[in-house]
């Protein structure tokens, strides 16, 4: 009996290694990326600026270190986006002992789908930020000038763009999960007002400034994802 307690204690230990690693290789990715944001954070936050809305294209810096503070900024967002693929690779490598061989073969579709609906979920951010401002500004207080400032800004728009392409790896969650048999059609299936509640709450959560129009949207896309994936689900029965 000790020995066994012994074996499983050097099996905890040792998935207790393993785990740190990947998480090392994470950190490593992320930093890597951050550094080549580093150096394309200034057209990137050109990039961003071009969302701003008509009659606003001006933002202001009130402190010595903002534009510094923005482009590390800029960097570890970049960094993120980057390293995102490594992530879903590292997480996928973690619970890959306890899968057969034919679903070891899906980790490559499953990252390029993982990288694409990134890049798409990013690009529907972006195209929403201006309505969002728009919409935001609008509520402005009358004689009251609006300045945006460039670090609030930058902030605002790069979580937008993160929080989207981040939702948009919802999916590729949900059949993980569906193909090494925690969930299936069955469960997800009866449990729709639980899911729209908890896309909602993430929605509101991981969009800032409160801003109603980008909440709204993500909730509506990750629904329309969901419902999609649950499609796929039934149809492969996995």
């Amino acid at each position: 009996m000790a020995r066994s307690d012994s074996d499983a204690t050097m099996s905890l230990i040792e998935h207790l290694e393993e785990l740190r690693g990947r998480i090392i290789v994470v950190a490593v990715a992320v930093i890597l990326g951050a550094i080549v944001g580093f150096f394309l954070s200034e057209p990137i936050i050109a990039i961003l600026r071009a969302a701003l809305p008509e009659g606003q294209d001006t933002l202001i810096q009130i402190s010595v270190g903002e534009s510094l503070a923005v482009r590390l900024r800029v960097a570890v967002y970049v960094g993120i986006a980057i390293a995102v693929p490594v992530i879903l690779y590292e997480i996928w490598r973690f619970v890959t002992p306890g899968l057969t061989r034919s679903e070891r073969r899906l980790i490559w579709p499953l990252l390029i789908g993982a990288v694409l609906l990134f890049l798409v979920g990013m690009g529907l951010g972006y195209f929403v930020v201006p309505f969002a401002l728009d919409f935001l500004l609008g509520l402005a207080l009358p004689g009251v000038e609006t300045q945006l400032r460039l670090s609030e800004y930058v902030s605002f728009v790069s979580t937008v763009l993160l929080a989207f392409g981040l939702a948009f790896q919802f999916p590729i969650l949900l059949l993980l999960l569906a193909r090494v048999g925690i969930l299936n059609y069955r469960f997800l299936s009866a449990r729709r007002r639980w899911a729209v509640l908890i896309i909602v709450l993430f929605a509101i959560i991981v969009t800032p400034g409160g801003d109603p129009l980008s909440s709204t949207v993500l909730s509506l896309v990750m629904y329309t994802l969901f419902e999609g994936t649950l499609q796929i689900i039934r149809t492969t029965g996995k």
